[in-house]
Formats: C-alpha cells, sequence, structure tokens
C-alpha cells in the first residue's frame, strides 16, 4: 500500500478501522528497541531501552551465595528450610500505549484534530510492538472513559486495541462532562496506568498533556522510574502561536468565534506562554529520563515517527 494512497483515505477529524489496519505496512520501518530522538531542548541522543522485564520460574533450596532478596518467605514459612526464587527474562516485553482522546483532542486549525493524529499514532506503534513480538496492551481515555487493555501477544492484540482506539464513545463528546470532586482524566488514566506497567515495559504516553498537574507528573515520575517512557506530544499551529495581524472566525462544536491578533504584545505573550509550558515540560522529561517527541496536527504521523524511530539499534 503506497504512502500517498494512505494519506488519500484518511479522514481529518475521525479514524476508520480500515484505515488504522492498513497502516501496519508502515508500521514495519518503525523500530522499539532504541531511541532516536531529536528532543525539542537537548539535542539528540540515543538510548537503548531497559532491560525486559523478568517473571516467576520456580522455588528450590536457598544456597551459599543466593541474593537473601529472592527468599520465597511463603514456601519457607511452609518448611523446614529456606527457598529463594528462580526467574526467568520473559520472551515478550509489553508495550503499553496510553491514548488521549479528551474533549480538548478534537482540535485543530491545520492538519488532522490532534486526537486523529495520537489514534494513528497509536496504531502505528502498536502494529510496529505486534511486528516485534512484543506483548502490547494500554489505556485509551477520555473524558467519560477509560478503557484498559491488558498486553497480549499477536495480531489479535493489535487488532483489539485497534477496535477500542475507533470505538471509544468519547470521540462523540461535545465537551468535558467530569465530575468536578474527582480528580482529572488525564491524572485518573496516569494513576491507571502506573499500576498496570511492570517493571521492564515500554510505556508511550500520547497526548497534549493539558492540565498535567503535579500529581499527575509523580504518577509519570514513578512509571519511568521501572520502565522506558516515550511522551508523544500533540499540539496544534495555533497553539503554539497567534496567526499574523487580522480578525479570524473560529467554529467549535456549531459555536462561532472570532479572535482578533492585530495587538503584537498579545501575540507575543501568547507565543511566550506556549514555549514556557513547552519548556518546562522538556525539562520534566530530561530530568526523569522521558523521551519525548512532539507532533504536530500538521505532521504525517509514519512520516514522523519513522523519522524518528526508523533505524534499528546495530
Amino acid at each position: 500500500m503506497r504512502h500517498d494512497k494512505l494519506a488519500a483515505d484518511a479522514s481529518i477529524v475521525s479514524v476508520s478501522q480500515s484505515g488504522l489496519i492498513r497502516l501496519s505496512g508502515p508500521a514495519r520501518a518503525i523500530a522499539l528497541d532504541v531511541l532516536r530522538i531529536n528532543s525539542l531542548q537537548t539535542g539528540a541522543y540515543v538510548s537503548h531501552f531497559k532491560g525486559r522485564g523478568m517473571e516467576f520460574d520456580e522455588s528450590r533450596p536457598y544456597q551459599p551465595g543466593d541474593d537473601p532478596r529472592s527468599i520465597d518467605w511463603r514456601v519457607t514459612a511452609r518448611s523446614s528450610e529456606a527457598y529463594t526464587k528462580l526467574f526467568r527474562e520473559e520472551r515478550e516485553r509489553p508495550v503499553l500505549i496510553m491514548t488521549d482522546l479528551r474533549s480538548n483532542m478534537h482540535f485543530a486549525t491545520r492538519g488532522s484534530f490532534k486526537s486523529v493524529n495520537a489514534a494513528r499514532a497509536s496504531a502505528l506503534l502498536a502494529w510496529a510492538a505486534h511486528h516485534r513480538g512484543d506483548r502490547l496492551g494500554g489505556l485509551v481515555f477520555g473524558d467519560t472513559v477509560h478503557r484498559e487493555l491488558r498486553p497480549r501477544l499477536g495480531r489479535q492484540a493489535a487488532l483489539h486495541f485497534v477496535h477500542e482506539l475507533v470505538g471509544h464513545p468519547d470521540w462523540a463528546k461535545a465537551s468535558d462532562k467530569g465530575v468536578a470532586d474527582e480528580e482529572p482524566p488525564l491524572t485518573q488514566a496516569l494513576a491507571m496506568l502506573r499500576r498496570v506497567a511492570h517493571p521492564g515495559s515500554l510505556v508511550i504516553i500520547i497526548s497534549d498533556f493539558m492540565g498535567l498537574s503535579r500529581t499527575a507528573q509523580s504518577y509519570m515520575t514513578g512509571i519511568a522510574r521501572h520502565n522506558e517512557v516515550l511522551a508523544i506530544l500533540l499540539s496544534d499551529p495555533l497553539e503554539r502561536q497567534l496567526p499574523p495581524p487580522g480578525r479570524y472566525r473560529l467554529v467549535s462544536h456549531g459555536e462561532d468565534m472570532a479572535i482578533d491578533t492585530y495587538a503584537r504584545g498579545a501575540r507575543t505573550d501568547y507565543k511566550k506562554v506556549f514555549e514556557e509550558r513547552l519548556h518546562d515540560f522538556d525539562i520534566f522529561c530530561h530530568r526523569y529520563g522521558i523521551h519525548l517527541l512532539p507532533l504536530s496536527t500538521d505532521e504525517d504521523p509514519v512520516q514522523c515517527l519513522q523519522k524518528a524511530l526508523g533505524r534499528r539499534a546495530r
């Protein structure tokens, strides 16, 4: 399937199951064994993923030289001698993809909605995990619904992930209807992700990270402590910088809105606010070893991910 055919079939406001399945081909050029990402502030760097997770194999009698931290206390308590746990390396590494479909993601002034590019990037990475033989799971969340997918192996896992991306009910939500006394959806999703991310996993978070609270940041740092984390930051050109001086009409959910960009000071302040938020997030990611990859609404996720992750480790 040619890439221009994939682009021609794409919608800018929604995704289809057939369209996300066709991304399986381009995903073969995306490598998940090594990251080669041009960070927003810190320059290019190479980082090999942390080791695959370890899973329990069996217990045997404790021998001199065994790590005391591996003592199997449950078996030891039932026996007259100490037993130690033996572990073996997992054959497949879990890959967890968290996709943000909140109402603020259904927006774009150029290219495709942030939610659309997020779903396409998620599908590409899901297929890349499948082609590499990794177990695939994750979390698809919006303002009202969080759907967890436990890591599984095989093509069916990728197809199930695609089905959840396309069928998530928050595609049809017109606004944020979250309950005021609950944690924000992004914070809830990161808390859930922290609970299901086992050490040694590759965790990919795809969002615009709007409303990233200190609590949410603490959940991210907890995840990054034992896993490789890639944060894909979605944004729209209008969020980064106001258009040239003029008067513009915006339409959102059937409502019209006019913006005036003649004031030079307002344009400068607007741009500065976004740059400061971006800079703070970049510093946060760099501090905790989280890889940061920007993705704009007017960029093609296929080309972006192939360029960033398209070279395999030698």
